[in-house]
């Protein structure tokens, strides 16, 4: 699919991919980008910010939700050619860095290559550079007077097991999930909100529970980093993705 930009408040934007979704929070004093897509992703990144009205320059800050290379892939550039500040939770900085990798292995993914989803998936992110293993040396640890500062103001909510240190937000009263619930991705048959195949994930009963954290929070919409938005009580999207059959 083409990129999808939707409004979903004055400040916060959805922006879709086939791939992997990211989220941008656009104010007069600049633009906060939460997670940025593969390394080929580039060009949307930077499609979805000229919509608002804004370029590369105007980026004040990146959010990870964490360090897989389809939400921080763009980011690297970004930290290099603009210096961009990069950040994320403190768990999560040392893998960012690429002080060590927190992912599936090839050998898993190449174990469901023979179903046609996974194939086609996996020659896909080959083309956006999925394989690129480059850290982000600045990558620092997001504190909460460093988050008063950005653009919406985003409230960190600890959510690990897809990664060590996975962190969701809240801006504006819209949850960011990055990849603690998502609503589909392109090796699943299901629609609506699910966690990804366990393959993906590094602590799965850690998911669970940060599900558990995340059927607390009072919202209505959910931007999830691969899949369709979700509006409705998040309680009711954790409630699908742990009764749905796999």
């Amino acid at each position: 699919m083409a990129l999808a930009l939707t409004a979903i408040t004055d400040r916060v934007h959805f922006a879709q991919t086939d791939l992997v979704n990211w989220t941008l929070v656009a104010e007069d004093g600049g633009v906060l980008l939460i997670d940025a897509g593969y390394p080929g992703h580039r060009e949307e990144v930077l499609e979805s910010l000229g919509r608002l009205g804004f370029g590369a320059t105007d980026v004040r800050a990146i959010l990870l939700t964490h360090a897989h290379i389809d939400h921080f892939g763009s980011a690297m550039w970004f930290a290099r050619e603009h210096g961009t500040p990069v950040y994320c939770h403190a768990d999560e900085v040392g893998h960012a860095k690429r002080e060590y990798l927190e992912q599936a292995s090839p050998l898993a993914v190449a174990a469901h290559a023979w179903q046609p989803r996974w194939l086609k998936w996996s020659l896909t992110l080959i083309r956006k550079g999925g394989l690129d293993r480059t850290g982000i040396p600045t990558t620092a640890a997001l504190s909460e007077d460093i988050a008063a500062g950005l653009p919406g103001a985003p409230v960190c909510v600890p959510t690990p097991g897809h990664t060590g240190g996975h962190c969701s937000y809240v801006v504006d009263g819209v949850l960011v999930s990055g990849d603690a619930l998502i609503t589909g991705h392109p090796v699943s048959r299901r629609r609506g909100p699910q966690l990804l195949p366990s393959v993906f994930n590094h602590d799965e009963v850690a998911c669970l529970r940060s599900l558990e954290a995340l059927g607390m929070l009072d919202t209505e919409v959910m931007l999830p980093g691969h899949g369709p938005v979700w509006r409705g009580p998040v309680r009711d999207a954790v409630a699908q993705a742990t009764t749905a059959e796999p």
